[in-house]
């Protein structure tokens, strides 16, 4: 063997030599343990700490959880929407307190439970407001005049963050196509509310087949919205009226629970004084674009927020779903 070699040789016994004494020298080998040991002692509290976490929330969470209300018909209101429950989700809020470093019974997680009957297993009813547990309302506004007081009112609803519901008369939106647009790029839902404005009781089928498609086909045309809601004009219908509308042209018919009868000029005083007094969970207000309306929306607005009630659209005040 070459001298060159057999200095390599022993290069290679000498390192392996001494790799062999480190490894069996004592403080090595404490280490080593401990770092095994607090990878378990690591693993079993993570576990202790789970099940520390999940007896606080079993404690957390009496009185918290709510069941479901069905949706039922009612012989005054007639449908009333349901309204979820809600249980505590046990893990998503074990793995909040743990990224979050805390624990207390701010930070549960709920999750909504539906109701066993929902608003659509009533069939053809009339909706006259949402569920009595709801902190919603909405100020629903029917247009087939009344240009003037429009960009008011939605500048203050602007002002307040509200999306509400417009129901459009189909004629108007054909005469103001570009008011309509305005309406719609603010945001707020679009409802229809019959063609030329008639008496939907007294038409035949036919005709409230014609009312109702003719308004679906130029706003679908005009802002490329499929309306769900239909609001009769002047509140105006039967049950022949309600059924056409849910089939075939699948809308919940909309009355309302508090009307401001704007349309008789009242002073703004008078109507914020009268619907005030009627604000509620699942409120609906019927308004115009009148002056009346249109110098009482802001105090309303204010009104329903001090409250506790979360001004919205229509389809949100009558869906089960709960207000965070």
């Amino acid at each position: 063997m070459t001298a060159p070699k057999k200095r390599r040789l022993w290069f290679t016994i000498s390192c392996a030599a001494l790799l062999i004494l480190l490894l069996n020298y004592q403080p090595i080998q404490h280490y080593i343990s401990v770092v095994k040991n607090k990878q378990v002692v690591t693993a079993d509290s993570a576990l202790d700490e789970k099940s520390r976490l999940q007896s606080l929330i079993e404690q957390w969470k009496e009185g918290k959880e709510e069941q479901p209300v069905d949706a039922v018909v009612d012989p005054t209101w007639k449908a009333i929407p349901g309204y979820n429950g809600r249980i505590v989700d046990m893990e998503a809020s074990i793995n909040k307190m743990l990224a979050a470093g805390a624990a207390s019974p701010e930070m549960l997680v709920y999750k909504e439970v539906p109701p066993a009957v929902s608003l659509k297993d009533l069939g053809a009813q009339p909706i006259y407001r949402g569920n009595p547990k709801k902190p919603a309302i909405s100020f629903m506004i029917n247009v087939a005049w009344g240009n003037e007081y429009l960009d008011s009112m939605l500048d203050t609803l602007d002002k307040h963050k509200v999306k509400t519901t417009f129901f459009l008369d189909g004629s108007w939106v054909k005469r103001y196509p570009e008011e309509a647009k305005k309406i719609a790029a603010r945001g707020h839902e679009i409802g229809n509310h019959a063609y030329s404005h008639p008496d939907m009781k007294t038409l035949s089928t036919q005709r409230i087949h014609q009312e109702i498609n003719r308004t679906q086909e130029i706003i679908i045309k005009t802002l490329g919205i499929k309306p769900t809601l239909f609001a009769p004009p002047s509140g105006s219908f039967n049950q022949r009226v309600v059924q056409i509308a849910h089939d075939p042209f699948q809308m919940n018919t909309i009355m309302w629970t508090a009307d401001t009868v704007d349309w008789q000029k009242p002073p703004p005083v008078y109507v914020i004084r009268k619907i005030s007094g009627l604000m509620g969970n699942g409120v609906l207000v019927l308004m115009h674009p009148t002056s009346t309306s249109e110098k009482s929306l802001d105090q309303l607005l204010t009104i329903a927020k001090q409250k506790g009630l979360v001004p919205t659209t229509v389809s949100e005040v009558i869906s089960s779903n709960r207000i965070p």
